[in-house]
C-alpha cells in the first residue's frame, strides 16, 4: 500500500509525485531498461519510440515479481538530449498514459552526456512495493 505525499499549500505537480510512502510489500528494484528488444538490440530509432520499448522492458521486469505499473513508487529517467525529450514530451506522455495510466510515482528525469549503450537516448530505473495481498 503505498500513499501519495502532497505537503499543504504547495501546487500539484504534473506527471509525477513529490513523494510516496510505501508501507509493507515486496520492494522491487529493476535495473536501468533501455530499449532493447527480447534480443537486447536497439531498434527504435526516435525518442518516443525507445521510450516505448523502455516502459515495456520495466513493467516486463516488475510483471515477474507479480508486480503491475500501480505498484511503482520511484522512476529516475536519464536521457541524452533534453531538447529531443520535450519535443516528443506528447508522445511520451501517450505512451505513459497507454501502458502506467495516471498513476504518477516519484520521479526525476536527469540529463546525462551518454549512456553506456550507444543507441540509446534514454534508460529508467524503477522501484515499487508490491503489497502483500498483490
Amino acid at each position: 500500500m503505498s500513499q501519495i505525499l502532497q505537503p499543504p499549500g504547495w501546487a500539484k505537480p504534473r506527471g509525477y509525485s513529490n513523494g510516496i510512502a510505501a508501507k509493507g510489500g515486496t520492494t522491487v528494484y529493476v535495473a536501468g531498461q533501455v530499449a532493447f528488444n527480447a534480443k537486447n538490440v536497439i531498434e527504435e530509432k526516435t525518442f518516443a519510440g525507445q521510450f516505448r520499448q523502455t516502459l515495456t522492458n520495466t513493467l516486463a521486469v516488475l510483471a515477474e515479481a507479480g508486480g503491475r505499473p500501480e505498484h511503482i513508487v520511484r522512476m529516475t529517467w536519464y536521457v541524452t538530449d533534453k531538447q529531443e525529450y520535450l519535443g516528443a514530451i506528447g508522445e511520451v506522455g501517450t505512451a505513459y498514459r497507454e501502458l502506467i495510466g495516471r498513476h504518477y510515482p516519484a520521479m526525476a528525469v536527469v540529463q546525462v552526456s551518454g549512456l553506456i549503450e550507444d543507441q540509446a537516448k534514454l534508460e529508467i530505473e524503477t522501484t515499487a512495493v508490491i503489497p502483500e495481498s498483490a
